[in-house]
């Protein structure tokens, strides 16, 4: 399985936010803001600020999809 957050980038469109406004408002590093850009997991904590920042929920933001050729059921 991997992570997408595709969702969190609707969102900021949505809001017309940029991600650096992210990156501000939720205190969170340019490191963490990198690692969302390229699907990577973050911890807890980033999720966590986030979505406090946004007022939503942790599934608004990312979700878990299956990888390419995955056997797992």
């Amino acid at each position: 399985m991997k992570v997408s957050y595709d969702k969190l980038w609707k969102i900021l469109i949505d809001k017309k936010m940029k991600k650096y406004q992210l990156r501000e408002q939720a205190h969170i590093s340019s490191n963490s803001v990198a690692k969302l850009s390229k699907d990577e997991f973050v911890s807890m904590e980033i999720l966590m600020k986030i979505c406090e920042t946004l007022e939503c929920n942790i599934g608004d933001v990312c979700e878990f999809v299956k990888d390419e050729g995955s056997t797992n059921a």
